[in-house]
């Protein structure tokens, strides 16, 4: 009996180790992102290099879908630090990238906007990893409304329509919310079907992949509600 609750322990704290690195890593990749986007924001220079040659602009932000998807399909095959260099990699181009919203949005914006995500965050990952339903459905329903945002994002490039980017920003924050819940629950799910003989690199892998897809949960959220409350700043 105490050999069965030592296994029982043993398997939590295995759980609970791997979901805290996860977060941890989310974290940092976060941090970078922030630290990179003011820093560029504040150099005349770089924002002349990003955003002066269209060219260099989209060729960062294809170099990020590539990372993204190089990063998820090849997980497996790759080394534990290599995971983590690309990683932060994608995190420091996403944070060049956005370095606009610093310019776009007033500061008291960017920081009332960031905490009001933080806490909507928390709470849906809170719920997606206490929840006993199955979120399956929802994760599901969830993707193809953002495969509708994406399709809706592109069109409005050409229509430009105010009442249009508003309708994909409230719907955004609905889609994201739906995911960080979905995603947190499949995270859990993964921590606790890990086999026990599993060396440190892969659980580390298993960890950024985890991180990354919290990330984009994050960031995205992020991004729709600045677009509802920054919708007055100049």
């Amino acid at each position: 009996m105490e050999n069965i609750q030592y296994q029982s322990d043993k398997a939590q704290i295995a759980v609970n180790s791997f979901i805290r690195s996860t977060y941890n890593w989310m974290a940092t990749g976060l941090a970078l992102t922030g630290i990179i986007a003011f820093w560029v924001a504040n150099s005349q220079v770089l924002l002349n290099i990003i955003y002066g040659n269209p060219m260099i602009f989209y060729g960062m932000l294809i170099g990020e879908f590539a990372l993204v998807w190089y990063l998820s399909s090849r997980v497996a095959d790759m080394k534990a630090g290599t995971a983590t260099t690309l990683f932060m990699i994608y995190s420091a181009l996403n944070g060049a990238t956005l370095s606009f919203i610093f310019i776009r949005y007033a500061g008291a914006t960017i920081a009332t906007t960031f905490f009001i995500c933080a806490g909507t965050f928390t709470a849906c990952s809170i719920y997606g990893m206490t929840t006993k339903k199955d979120l399956t459905s929802l994760g599901s329903f969830m993707f193809m409304g953002l495969i509708g945002i994406i399709i809706a994002s592109v069109v409005n490039i050409f229509l430009g329509s105010s009442l249009l980017y508003f309708i994909i920003s409230y719907v955004g924050v609905i889609v994201f919310i739906g995911l960080t819940a979905y995603d947190t629950q499949k995270l859990k799910e993964m921590a606790m079907t890990q086999p026990d003989n599993l060396d440190a690199g892969t659980i580390r892998k298993g960890a950024i992949i985890g991180a990354l897809t919290l990330y984009l949960d994050f960031i995205n959220l992020f991004i729709m509600m600045l677009m509802i409350f920054g919708g007055g700043d100049d």
